[in-house]
């Protein structure tokens, strides 16, 4: 980007402006927030693909054994934490925390726990 230094004020204010948009939203990108919106984009698409009989579900397989639950949020904590909470087929709460780097799952279709209440897009929370 170059800039013009002889801009009127208000052009170099609006250029300013735009600088720190960028930067803020670059910072955003590499902390667990930015890595939170690409995951609720990635999990929304995959569940509006799904029939009203399922609901996304999630297999995490660590030190050989795998869990698979029932994603009903994600949430972080900045600058490097993921949160998935859920429900196990047996309907008790689950929720991993994990770093950013480590995070590695597979997104299935699982019968939905309570076919009875209307899907809800998957939950956001923050820090």
């Amino acid at each position: 980007m170059s800039y013009n230094f002889n801009l009127p004020q208000s052009n170099m204010m609006d250029q300013l402006k735009e600088i720190q948009r960028i930067t803020a939203e670059k910072e955003d990108s590499q902390k667990a927030s930015g890595f939170h919106k690409r995951l609720i984009r990635i999990i929304n698409e995959f569940d509006e693909s799904l029939d009203q009989d399922h609901e996304v579900g999630m297999r995490l397989v660590t030190f050989g054994q795998a869990i698979t639950f029932h994603v009903t949020e994600i949430g972080y904590f900045n600058p490097h934490l993921i949160r998935f909470i859920g429900r196990l087929e047996d309907g008790s709460s689950v929720e991993l925390v994990q770093h950013t780097s480590q995070i590695s799952f597979l997104l299935m279709a699982v019968k939905r726990l309570n076919p009875d209440v209307p899907k809800q897009p998957i939950g956001f929370i923050s820090e």
